[in-house]
Protein backbone atom coordinates (compact mmCIF):
# COMPACT_ATOMS: atom_id res chain seq x y z
CA UNK A 1 0.00 0.00 0.00
CA UNK A 2 1.26 3.46 -0.88
CA UNK A 3 0.68 5.89 1.93
CA UNK A 4 1.93 9.15 3.35
CA UNK A 5 3.22 8.99 6.90
CA UNK A 6 1.39 10.31 9.93
CA UNK A 7 3.74 13.27 10.28
CA UNK A 8 2.78 14.49 6.81
CA UNK A 9 -0.94 14.14 7.54
CA UNK A 10 -0.52 16.06 10.79
CA UNK A 11 1.58 18.77 9.11
CA UNK A 12 -1.20 19.25 6.55
CA UNK A 13 -3.78 19.47 9.36
CA UNK A 14 -1.71 22.13 11.12
CA UNK A 15 -1.33 24.22 7.97
CA UNK A 16 -5.03 23.82 7.22
CA UNK A 17 -5.85 25.13 10.69
CA UNK A 18 -3.71 28.21 10.11
CA UNK A 19 -5.11 28.69 6.59
CA UNK A 20 -8.62 28.75 8.04
CA UNK A 21 -7.79 31.70 10.32
CA UNK A 22 -8.06 35.36 9.28
CA UNK A 23 -4.80 36.59 7.69
CA UNK A 24 -2.10 37.40 10.23
CA UNK A 25 -3.70 35.36 13.01
CA UNK A 26 -1.23 33.87 15.48
CA UNK A 27 -2.00 30.45 16.95
CA UNK A 28 -0.23 28.42 19.60
CA UNK A 29 0.98 24.87 19.16
CA UNK A 30 -1.46 23.74 21.82
CA UNK A 31 -4.43 25.43 20.12
CA UNK A 32 -3.69 23.88 16.73
CA UNK A 33 -2.87 20.48 18.23
CA UNK A 34 -6.20 20.37 20.05
CA UNK A 35 -8.22 21.69 17.12
CA UNK A 36 -6.69 19.24 14.60
CA UNK A 37 -6.24 16.22 16.91
CA UNK A 38 -2.45 16.17 16.68
CA UNK A 39 -0.51 14.82 19.68
CA UNK A 40 1.12 17.82 21.35
CA UNK A 41 4.74 16.54 21.37
CA UNK A 42 4.54 15.76 17.66
CA UNK A 43 2.81 19.10 16.96
CA UNK A 44 5.74 20.92 18.60
CA UNK A 45 8.22 19.15 16.32
CA UNK A 46 6.04 19.77 13.26
CA UNK A 47 5.67 23.48 14.00
CA UNK A 48 9.45 23.68 14.15
CA UNK A 49 9.81 21.74 10.89
CA UNK A 50 7.18 23.89 9.15
CA UNK A 51 8.84 27.09 10.38
CA UNK A 52 12.27 25.91 9.21
CA UNK A 53 10.76 25.00 5.81
CA UNK A 54 9.45 28.57 5.46
CA UNK A 55 5.73 27.90 5.88
CA UNK A 56 5.39 29.52 9.32
CA UNK A 57 6.61 32.64 11.10
CA UNK A 58 7.40 32.54 14.81
CA UNK A 59 6.07 35.24 17.15
CA UNK A 60 7.74 35.34 20.56
CA UNK A 61 6.56 36.83 23.81
CA UNK A 62 3.12 37.38 25.29
CA UNK A 63 0.47 36.46 22.73
CA UNK A 64 3.13 34.67 20.71
CA UNK A 65 2.77 31.64 18.56
CA UNK A 66 2.89 30.97 14.85
CA UNK A 67 1.32 32.43 11.74
CA UNK A 68 1.58 31.59 8.07
CA UNK A 69 4.70 33.00 6.42
CA UNK A 70 2.99 32.99 3.01
CA UNK A 71 -0.53 33.25 1.74
CA UNK A 72 -2.38 29.90 1.88
CA UNK A 73 -2.97 30.32 -1.87
CA UNK A 74 0.80 30.09 -2.34
CA UNK A 75 1.30 26.88 -0.33
CA UNK A 76 0.62 23.63 -2.15
CA UNK A 77 -0.03 20.23 -0.71
CA UNK A 78 2.96 18.99 -2.74
CA UNK A 79 5.29 21.41 -0.96
CA UNK A 80 4.17 20.14 2.42
CA UNK A 81 4.48 16.48 1.43
CA UNK A 82 7.99 17.07 0.10
CA UNK A 83 9.02 19.16 3.13
CA UNK A 84 8.09 16.33 5.49
CA UNK A 85 8.74 13.21 3.40
CA UNK A 86 11.17 14.24 0.70
CA UNK A 87 10.57 13.76 -3.03
CA UNK A 88 7.36 12.05 -4.13
CA UNK A 89 8.26 8.64 -5.50
CA UNK A 90 6.31 5.53 -6.37
CA UNK A 91 9.50 3.52 -6.72
CA UNK A 92 13.07 4.21 -5.69
CA UNK A 93 14.13 4.22 -9.35
CA UNK A 94 12.08 7.38 -9.97
CA UNK A 95 14.27 9.30 -7.54
CA UNK A 96 17.58 7.48 -7.97
CA UNK A 97 17.56 5.99 -11.48
CA UNK A 98 21.33 5.49 -11.36
CA UNK A 99 20.79 2.84 -8.67
CA UNK A 100 18.97 0.51 -11.06
CA UNK A 101 21.02 -1.31 -13.70
CA UNK A 102 17.87 -2.00 -15.75
CA UNK A 103 16.50 1.55 -15.88
CA UNK A 104 17.52 2.27 -19.49
CA UNK A 105 15.69 -0.81 -20.81
CA UNK A 106 12.80 -0.90 -18.35
CA UNK A 107 9.35 0.09 -19.60
CA UNK A 108 8.00 -0.19 -16.03
CA UNK A 109 10.36 2.61 -14.94
CA UNK A 110 8.83 4.90 -17.57
CA UNK A 111 5.34 4.22 -16.18
CA UNK A 112 6.44 4.83 -12.58
CA UNK A 113 7.86 8.19 -13.67
CA UNK A 114 4.65 9.13 -15.53
CA UNK A 115 2.49 8.17 -12.54
CA UNK A 116 4.75 10.11 -10.17
CA UNK A 117 4.55 13.16 -12.42
CA UNK A 118 0.73 12.99 -12.49
CA UNK A 119 0.61 12.80 -8.69
CA UNK A 120 3.13 15.66 -8.27
CA UNK A 121 1.18 17.81 -10.74
CA UNK A 122 -2.10 17.15 -8.93
CA UNK A 123 -0.71 17.82 -5.44
CA UNK A 124 1.04 20.92 -6.75
CA UNK A 125 -2.30 22.36 -7.85
CA UNK A 126 -3.98 21.87 -4.46
CA UNK A 127 -3.47 25.00 -2.36
CA UNK A 128 -4.19 25.44 1.31
CA UNK A 129 -6.49 28.31 0.34
CA UNK A 130 -8.65 25.83 -1.59
CA UNK A 131 -8.57 23.37 1.29
CA UNK A 132 -9.48 26.06 3.83
CA UNK A 133 -12.38 27.28 1.72
CA UNK A 134 -13.73 23.73 1.45
CA UNK A 135 -13.30 23.16 5.18
CA UNK A 136 -15.12 26.39 6.09
CA UNK A 137 -18.06 25.94 3.68
CA UNK A 138 -21.12 24.43 5.32
CA UNK A 139 -21.53 20.87 4.21
CA UNK A 140 -24.78 19.75 2.69
CA UNK A 141 -25.44 16.71 4.87
CA UNK A 142 -28.19 14.39 3.66
CA UNK A 143 -31.27 14.26 5.83
CA UNK A 144 -31.77 10.66 7.01
CA UNK A 145 -35.45 11.01 5.98
CA UNK A 146 -34.39 11.92 2.42
CA UNK A 147 -33.37 15.21 0.85
CA UNK A 148 -30.79 17.68 2.07
CA UNK A 149 -30.87 19.65 5.30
Amino acid sequence: MLTINRKTDYAARILLHLAMQPPGTTVTVQEAAQARLVPYPLARRLFSLLANAGFLKTHRGKGGGFSLARSPAEISLLEVVEAVEGPVALNRCTVEPQECPLVSDCPVHEEWVKARDVLRDYLGRVSFQQLAERAIQPRNHPDPRGGAQ
